[in-house]
C-alpha cells in the first residue's frame, strides 16, 4: 500500500488478500503473512471511519449520529 492512506485502495486489496485465502493456495506461512496484513488494513480502516464520523458530528453539530457498522 502506498504511503497514502487511501480507504478505498485499503478495502480493494482486503478484497483481494480475503480472495486468496479463500482459495486455500497458498503455503501457510504466506497465509499467515497475508492475514497479518489484512488485520493492519482492517485496523487502519477502523481508524479511518471512526476519524470520518468525529468530522461529520464537529460539521453537524450532531452527536446522536448512529455510529457506523462494524
Amino acid at each position: 500500500m502506498s504511503d497514502k492512506f487511501s480507504l478505498e485502495n485499503a478495502m480493494s486489496e482486503l478484497d483481494t488478500i480475503v480472495r486468496q485465502l479463500e482459495s486455500g493456495e497458498l503455503p501457510l506461512d504466506d497465509a499467515m503473512a497475508l492475514f497479518e496484513k489484512g488485520q493492519q488494513l482492517v485496523k487502519q480502516c477502523q481508524t479511518d471511519l471512526d476519524q470520518k464520523e468525529l468530522r461529520i458530528q464537529q460539521i453537524t453539530g450532531d452527536d446522536t449520529l448512529a455510529p457506523f457498522e462494524r
